[in-house]
């Protein structure tokens, strides 16, 4: 029972992806986890992109050396690819989007997961355990299947280090890499919503003349506006005929038989009352709590 209700305070299920992101200014955004199919495709193109450019690099360093430096050339080429590979996904992640070319082709993006701006440490952190998760064993592996004297053993423990951080993901909830662990990260979809209609600023011609007393206003605060808010979006008649009937009772104001255009007007109107109210130094933060001025 404990353990359910920490799920539900996390805001977390174990059958679905969405979670809980609290931003510092107290806003939940409900966000939905990248899927590890997702981030293993997105994975995949950005290995492919980078592929193409380490390719046109080696060429491009070819060209510069005669032969007789193949050393050289050798150890620019594994400088440049280490380089290409780390910093690849750094410079993407730490930009304004917070993705590679790949997880913007995927709707992916990075996020901190305590709500706060994504900083340039939880990023190298992220991606410098790719350096020991991925690319050291394999790197180690291509050695040794290039060496007729290959011991078996190593080249085993080296795929099996591989395979381990791969399925990670697969094996947590939130499909964590070791990375995102140590660097404090999520990867989310990019989310693409289209912003509801502001009751308050409806056109003047679908607004009617109904006009409240201050008395009338005083009555509710933020919360409740808030609630009344979500009532009038969701438009359930028997929840508008509900409210409007509780207001019409407090505000002892007669039933003319319009809930709807009743609690809109209201809604509009004591918009402009808390609003008023907040720029003269007062607020009331549900009708429970008498004005007070603001610290």
């Amino acid at each position: 029972m404990a353990r359910q209700d920490r799920k539900r305070a996390l805001g977390a299920s174990p059958k679905t992806l969405k979670r809980a992101f609290i931003t510092p200014e107290g806003v939940d955004l409900r966000l939905e986890l990248g899927s590890a199919g997702a981030r293993a495709a997105a994975f995949m193109i950005d290995g492919v992109l980078m592929l193409l450019v380490l390719i046109a690099g080696s060429i491009a360093i070819g060209l510069l050396f005669v032969a007789g430096k193949w050393e050289m050339l050798a150890i620019l080429w594994l400088l440049g690819f280490f380089i290409l590979r780390n910093g690849w996904f750094v410079l993407f992640e730490i930009g304004r989007r917070g993705a590679t070319p790949g997880k913007r082709m995927l709707g992916l993006r990075v996020v901190a997961r305590d709500g706060g701006p994504l900083t340039g440490g939880a990023v190298i952190a992220r991606n410098a355990m790719r350096e020991i998760e991925i690319f050291l064993p394999l790197s180690f592996l291509a050695y040794q299947v290039g060496d007729n004297a290959a011991d078996a053993f190593l080249v085993i423990f080296a795929l099996m280090w591989t395979g381990i951080f791969l399925f990670f993901p697969l094996f947590n909830r939130d499909r964590l890499r070791i990375g995102d662990l140590v660097g404090g990260t999520w990867v989310v979809q990019t989310m693409h919503a289209t912003l509801a209609e502001d009751i308050g600023n409806a056109p003047a011609a679908a607004q009617s003349q109904r006009r409240f007393s201050d008395a009338a206003l005083d009555l509710y605060g933020v919360y409740e506006l808030q609630t009344l808010e979500s009532v009038l979006r969701a438009a359930r008649p028997d929840a508008l005929a509900t409210v409007a009937s509780t207001i019409r009772e407090k505000a002892e104001i007669a039933d003319d038989g319009d809930d709807l255009g009743f609690l809109t007007d209201y809604y509009r109107a004591l918009c402009v009352r808390l609003e008023h109210r907040m720029m003269l130094g007062h607020r009331r933060d549900n009708k429970y709590a008498p004005a007070r001025a603001r610290a």
